[in-house]
This record gives C-alpha cells, structure tokens and sequence, in this order.
C-alpha cells in the first residue's frame, strides 16, 4: 500500500504483555493499550492521522529482547512501506532495553517512521522527541561497552579455568557443548600428530602441506547448530603453522598472553610441541620493510594468475652480488608447485611483455582512462599503471596475456 504523505498520516498501533495470563478475557491489557492508541490517533485526525486495522499484538511475550512475532511482522511492514508513524501505550511496551530502543529508533528513522507514546508525550515527530532521543543515545551507547566488559570478563574467568570458548573447535577436537569443554576426535587427532611428525622431518611447512594433501587428509569440517557445513578445503603453509603454534593441542589454553591448565586432553607432547618452536624459529625470516616497498614491483596488486585465479606476488632471490625478481602463483606458495602449471614468472620479462601490451593498444582508448598519456610507458610509475589497469592475468601455459582497463 503506498502512501499520500501529503494529506495522510497512516499509523500502526503496537502492543504487549509480559505474560499471558488473562489474554482469554473479554477484555485484556492489549485491549486497553490499543483502545488508548486508537484515541489518541482520532484525536489528531485533523493533521491527517489515520488508524491501520492491521493488529500488532504480542500477549505473554518480554520486553527485554526483540524476538517477538508482532515487533517481527511489524518491522517487516515497515521495510515494505505503507507505515508513517507507530503508536504505542507507554514505551517499555515497544522495549525495556534501553539498547534495543535505541535499534528500533534508529530502524523508524532510516524509514521515516514517526514513534509515538501516547502516555509519555514522546513524539519523534517534534523537536523535544528528538532531542529526548539524542539524550538516550549516549546511555546506549554506555550499556553496549558495559555489555562489551562483561562479556570479556566472563570469557577471561572461564578461560582461566580452562574451558573452551573460542566458536569453531581446532582440528582434532570435537566441542563438548554441556561442559563447555574440547573432547578429542580420534581420526582428525590422527592428522594432527602425523602433521606434526611430517614437520618435525621435513622441517618446511609448504613440504608438509604438500604431503598431508597428497594423502588425501583436508581441514576441518564443522556444521554449527543452525548453519551449513564449513571447511574440508586443502592444507596450505598457513594453515600448517597454525596447527604447529597452537599450544591447545599440548592440553592447556593461552588468553591474553597467558598460559593456563585446559580442561581437554592433549593431543601431544609438550617435547614433541617445543621441537616444533625451534624449527619455526630457525626458519624464520626477517626482512625488513622498505618505505618503498610497494612500489618496487610495477605489476604488484593487480597481476593474477590466469589458470587458478590466484594473485601472484613480487619477489626475489639474492645470488651474490645479484638480485634475480620474480612473480609466483601465491596456490603455488602455499600449497606447493604441482597445485598450479603457472608456478613462477621472470619478474622483468613479464612487465616487459605488459608495457608492449599498452604500448600496442589504440591512444585514444588510454586516453579516456589517463589525462597524462605523453609519459613514456618505460618511465611509467607503478601509480600511473594501477590508475590505467584494472587486472592483468597471466596464463603459464600459453604465455598469454589479458589486460582489464579501467574505465
């Protein structure tokens, strides 16, 4: 139903009670609330108030949530139009959290709803309703952060004690949803010790990645009590060193910085768990970071592989004196090279092919994307490029090249 806004003012009336005793009678508290509503809308039927016949009543249902079947169906309304204002009893009807009043206000303003009560003199429509609105903001605003404390205090104290309260369970344990607490899965703990014996030998997490896929095993999968299926995709060196840090798997859980006694079983040792910490911490690399290093690759951010859609990143080896640059498939990287044929490119060769690409393509069409076309294209800077090309892919089989511009 669409409205006239000009000459007609249409109004939903709400109405609620926290229990549901007396709903049976003749005449119950809804009744009363709405006979008010009715009133007061008939009384400013000469600014065009016009009463919905639509009832929105919610009997034996608490103001302190919203999950509420009348409040549901009238939002729902609302979204679909044909509401200009809501008329309620008294405003602990609509809500009797002071952060879900301020949600409702903030949903009736973004659809240009008015909100009335009828026994408070609270009107969005005037000038002191909004400014009683502006007032209970900030308290909403202090009740979110107090909610917020609480619910880290609580999550600090039961981590203290060693129970689990981190969402989705880790690979090799399964969710204990009583106690509150990790139980071991015996096939996915399997996995893990023998992801961790792979690494112990080869001391790579790519090599170790590359083997637990050869083999068949995946991440874990986790269907959530109201959701779909989550994970089972393949091993990559991310992950691998996510499962080889992860202190959980020697019994104990850390929260903020802190190593506490968990209430789950280990999966193992805590030797086997500090070899691990050693090899990671022989095989790590620093580099340091340049203010510059952004620039240093002309084709950074928007070079893709053309096989499996992957972003190829910029990098390099040092031989000597000399530093030889190259662009790798980033599948290649983390889960090994026979995930992708493109594997690895000459970092010059291909920003040379690129350039020529342009170098061929018709002025006038660069023109459009890039006022400044007189600068050469073996001066051009990496900013000038990303301005012009949106996407370059590059196919490793064929050597080809297909460049995406920016209009």
């Amino acid at each position: 139903m669409k409205t006239d806004p000009k000459n007609k003012i249409y109004c939903a009336i709400y109405t609620r009670k926290s229990t549901s005793e007396g709903l049976d009678q003749d005449f119950t508290s809804l009744d009363a609330q709405r006979e008010s509503a009715e009133n007061y809308i008939a009384s400013q039927k000469s600014e065009g108030w016009v009463m919905l016949p639509t009832f929105y009543d919610d009997g034996g249902y608490t103001g302190a949530n919203t999950d509420r079947p009348a409040l549901q169906k009238l939002m729902s309304d609302i979204k679909n139009g044909g509401i200009n204002c809501l008329v309620v009893y008294k405003v602990d009807r609509l809500s009797r959290s002071l952060l879900d009043f301020t949600h409702l206000l903030e949903f009736f303003e973004k659809y240009n709803v008015a909100f009335v009560s009828v026994t408070q003199a609270f009107s969005t429509n005037t000038s002191m309703g909004r400014l009683t609105l502006n007032i209970l903001l900030p308290f909403a605003q202090f009740e979110r952060e107090i909610i917020s404390e609480r619910t880290k205090d609580k999550m600090g104290a039961a981590r203290k004690k060693g129970l689990w309260v981190g969402g989705i369970p880790i690979l090799g344990y399964d969710l204990d949803r009583i106690n509150h607490k990790l139980v071991i899965n015996p096939k996915e703990a399997a996995i893990v010790r023998e992801l961790f014996d792979i690494y112990i030998k080869e001391k790579s997490l790519l090599r170790t990645a590359v083997i637990l896929n050869e083999k068949g095993y995946r991440r874990k999968t986790y269907t959530p009590p109201k959701g779909k299926t989550m994970g089972g995709q393949k091993f990559q060196t991310t992950t691998v060193q996510y499962i080889v840090k992860n202190i959980t798997y020697t019994g104990k859980i850390k929260y903020a910085g802190v190593i506490y006694p968990g209430l789950h079983e280990p999966i193992i040792s805590e030797e086997l768990f500090q070899k691990t910490q050693e090899i990671l911490a022989n095989n790590r690399v620093t580099r340091e970071k340049t203010g510059h290093a952004r620039n240093t690759a002309l084709l950074g951010d928007i070079l893709r592989c053309k096989v499996c859609g992957k972003v190829m990143f910029h990098t390099y080896t040092m031989r000597g004196k000399y530093k030889y640059r190259y662009y790798v498939c980033q599948s290649v990287q983390k889960q090994g090279s026979n995930s992708c044929p493109t594997r690895s490119v000459n970092a010059q060769a291909i920003e040379d092919a690129a350039i020529d690409c342009l170098r061929k393509m018709p002025q006038k069409e660069l023109k459009e994307i890039l006022d400044i076309w007189n600068v050469l294209f073996p001066q051009l800077k990496h900013e000038a490029l990303t301005l012009m090309v949106k996407e370059i892919k590059y196919d490793g089989m064929t050597g080809k090249l297909d460049i995406t511009l920016n209009h």
